[in-house]
């Protein structure tokens, strides 16, 4: 596909960014080869599952499959929902990267959520070995995000990072090379989406599918009720929960502000608490320096200055928010033996 031959291939070191919305792939010298949903279409036969496609292919099945075919997402909140799904996607996906650059067994290291559980840490450890690596790492979400941010993590300065992903919201406070604080919310992405198909029930009486919301949040969707300049209006079309019928309604910025005010106050409290839980010092350096957002969720309009404006803290969002993670985890991979400390055990 790329034209290289295994000889030239620079490293067979394989970054991924295992997330609940979608799965990165990054390689040594190449960059993210692999950016696609992470979701699984199966079809069940005689009790037996067999996987159809995996990411982009599977995503265009979601809510238009027969009875004998289900689209589903493996990961949830952050973690694994299903084992064996999100063994076959990952395996998939570590299948064509290595069939793309001629790989035979890689070493690949993971991200994970903050709050995982030993349990789930464990399951993404196998389910990497299972799919054919030849020594797996682990890492934290929000600690490799700072680092993809270029914040200093290594001086003897606080720096705070938060991740907001598609389960889940990681925060991550390093100093001096280590972390100081890391932990996860179960509140993100996916949640704004529920919350946006709870009010166009609510309010318009109207039946709307995941994948609807998630165009909508993308589309049109903004953090503050404060509209500046011309604001975007986006049509939806659904069922009609009173008539049975289907119904076109329009909803603008304000809306879904609306919409998503309770996941964005509950982030803001947690970012809160996160604060005042540090160490005096480190507190006030974040409270001078303020915060880095990462992730798909710190694309959402305006949600920087609600974030700010609810805590009291200046946000900083870099130009890429979405791929901090993958790059701050190719960048531990290229310096992995400076940076084994912020490693987590399976």
């Amino acid at each position: 596909m790329f034209g290289f031959g295994v000889s030239s291939v620079l490293s067979d070191d394989i970054a991924i960014d295992l997330g609940t919305a979608n799965t990165l792939v990054h390689v040594a010298g190449r960059g993210i080869v692999i950016d696609e949903p992470s979701v699984v279409a199966l079809r069940s036969r005689g009790g037996v599952r067999e996987v159809l496609a995996v990411g982009t292919k599977a995503k265009m099945m979601l809510g238009r499959t027969p009875e004998s075919i289900e689209t589903i997402r493996p990961l949830r909140d952050g973690v694994i929902a299903d084992f064996v799904a999100t063994e076959e996607m990952l395996r998939q996906f570590i299948k064509r990267t290595k069939s793309m650059l001629g790989f035979v067994r890689p070493r690949i290291l993971i991200c994970v959520p903050a709050g995982a559980t030993p349990v789930e840490r464990r399951a993404v450890y196998e389910t990497a070995v299972s799919a054919g690596a030849r020594k797996v790492f682990m890492i934290e979400e929000p600690v490799a995000a700072a680092i993809g941010c270029g914040l200093p993590v290594d001086d003897p300065v606080g720096s705070m990072v938060v991740d907001l992903g598609g389960g889940t919201t990681d925060i991550a406070v390093l100093s001096l090379g280590g972390v100081v604080q890391a932990r996860s919310l179960r509140c993100a992405g996916n949640a704004m989406d529920e919350a946006i198909i709870r009010y166009v029930r609510r309010n318009h009486q109207l039946l709307i599918g995941e994948p609807n919301a998630e165009r909508i949040k993308i589309e049109a969707g903004s953090a503050s009720r404060t509209i500046n300049g011309e604001a975007a209006e986006i049509f939806i079309r659904g069922r009609d929960l009173r008539m049975g019928k289907p119904k076109t309604v329009v909803l603008g910025p304000q809306d879904i502000a609306e919409a998503l005010e309770g996941p964005i106050v509950e982030i803001a409290e947690f970012i809160q608490r996160a604060v005042e839980d540090l160490p005096p010092d480190i507190s006030s350096d974040i409270l001078e320096r303020g915060i880095y957002l990462s992730g798909g969720g710190a694309k959402l309009a305006k949600f920087d200055e609600e974030i700010e404006r609810r805590t009291g803290i200046k946000c900083h969002v870099p130009e890429k928010p979405q791929n901090c993670v993958i790059e701050g985890s190719a960048l531990v991979l290229q310096s992995l033996k400076q940076r084994e400390h912020l490693l987590i055990k399976p």
